[in-house]
């Protein structure tokens, strides 16, 4: 999960809303390792505190460390499943609350119990419904705040993430962006339709392979 952007300040809170208006993501494979060990809300906030001590954000630097501590890259897309399950409003950023919300859902408390849950956070990729409400919120995600739309570098990155280890026809993708004449994305353009539809863009993308092809 890339790392970027200072922390809105507390006036986004209304934009945070619309962030968790989300569906929000079914656990599935959530189970205790232990039944003497229940999950603990109070062991889960001091693993919270173990990385921003009297903070209530779990920022950039923490969450390189945090990455670490569980064996994941933070451009891995298991953090973008990690940050939709706690349904985290900005990139490189968990808040104390998103943190407390997610984990008690997949019942993690410490980091070998969240190590345990990566090949389940893994297999939602392979759901239909889950990821398609994670690519939705992907886009939100990765968006700054104040803009309506995703710059180019970034959409093109947050598109290789969840299309490119599918999609055989993603590198040809590619070329079609990087030869538009677009300099970002809009909602309508990469995210799926209400119908379930693919992304707006890539009706484009077939006009110009068709186009291609001809020439």
């Amino acid at each position: 999960m890339p790392v970027k952007r200072k922390l809105p300040d507390a006036e986004d809170h209304e934009l945070k809303c619309k962030i968790t208006s989300f569906s929000r993501p079914q656990v599935r494979g959530a189970r205790p390792i232990s039944t003497k060990k229940p999950f603990s809300s109070k062991k889960c906030l001091a693993w919270f505190h173990e990385y921003t001590g009297s903070d209530k954000v779990l920022g950039p630097e923490a969450m390189e460390k945090f990455c670490k501590d569980i064996g994941v890259e933070p451009e891995n897309i298991i953090m973008l499943v990690l940050a939709w399950h706690l349904s985290a409003a900005n990139m490189g950023y968990f808040t104390k609350e998103e943190w407390l919300m997610g984990m008690t859902a997949l019942q993690c408390d410490c980091t070998e119990r969240l190590q345990s849950k990566l090949d389940d956070l893994h297999s939602e990729l392979s759901d239909s419904v889950a990821f398609r409400n994670i690519y939705r919120y992907a886009f939100d995600f990765a968006r700054d705040k104040n803009q309506r739309g995703l710059d180019m570098d970034t959409a093109k990155s947050m598109l290789a993430l969840l299309l490119g280890r599918t999609w055989s026809l993603f590198p040809v993708f590619q070329q079609f962006l990087e030869q538009s004449m677009y300099k970002g994305l809009n909602k309508d353009q990469c995210n799926y339709d209400e119908d379930g539809a693919w992304p707006v863009l890539l009706d484009e993308f077939v006009e110009w392979q068709k186009a291609c092809s001809a020439s």
